[in-house]
């Protein structure tokens, strides 16, 4: 039976990161620019709505404290963003049922990594559903615009098997530290000490600092 700390690891970010780079890349050698453009802004205004909804709770406690809702998980948002992409593409030459599936495969396998970030006491549901939504919306926006440009399948399975082998190691990769560098870059910027308690936040009882919540 697979932890859900060993599930977890499969929406790091240097998992996804190296995935939607890997979208990118093989794109660009199928001189596919457009898409590959389109990919990473999609992509990129995914992860610039975490961390801009992270700092403003760690910096200055703006979030909704009825929901529970500190900032979009990153987790939820990468995978449920890449996942459905990464079947998409693998997937082209297949008939268009079985395409149809494997993109709800894995937008359910990016929901079962959402699950794992509750389990490990890493986010609230409000915030795990709002960033499998959003990376949905990064996916499926993509997987749209893909349909109607792609001239040809871009699938090369040498290509592909060599990039999904480097992600055979997943489970045994340290976490990059990326909510610590966010946090230091945030107290950086708001001239804070600590970042905001949200234990004293979802009780109400927060001192010394501005709730600034809804």
């Amino acid at each position: 039976m697979i932890a859900w700390s060993e599930v977890t690891k499969f929406g790091d970010v240097t998992i996804t990161t190296f995935a939607a780079l890997a979208i990118a890349a093989w794109l660009l050698v199928e001189n596919e620019r457009r898409l590959a453009l389109c990919w990473g802004l999609l992509f990129g205004l995914g992860l610039c709505v975490v961390i801009v909804t992270k700092m403003a709770f760690i910096g200055w406690g703006i979030g909704i404290r009825s929901l529970d809702f500190a900032g979009f998980s990153g987790h939820a948002m990468r995978a449920a963003a890449v996942l459905p992409v990464l079947f998409y593409l693998i997937l082209q030459r297949a008939p268009s049922f079985v395409r149809s599936s494997g993109i709800l495969l894995g937008l359910a396998f990016a929901m079962v990594i959402g699950v794992s970030r509750l389990a490990v006491h890493a986010h609230s549901v409000s915030e795990i559903s709002a960033g499998w939504m959003l990376g949905s919306c990064v996916s499926l926006g993509f997987i749209r615009i893909a349909g109607k440009s792609l001239r040809r399948p871009v699938f090369n399975p040498w290509r592909i098997a060599l990039s999904l082998i480097t992600l055979l190691p997943a489970p045994y990769v340290h976490p990059a530290p990326t909510q610590q560098w966010l946090t230091n870059i945030t107290l950086y910027f708001s001239g804070h000490d600590q970042p905001f308690p949200r234990e004293g936040w979802r009780t109400g009882r927060v001192s010394g600092r501005p709730p600034g919540a809804l």
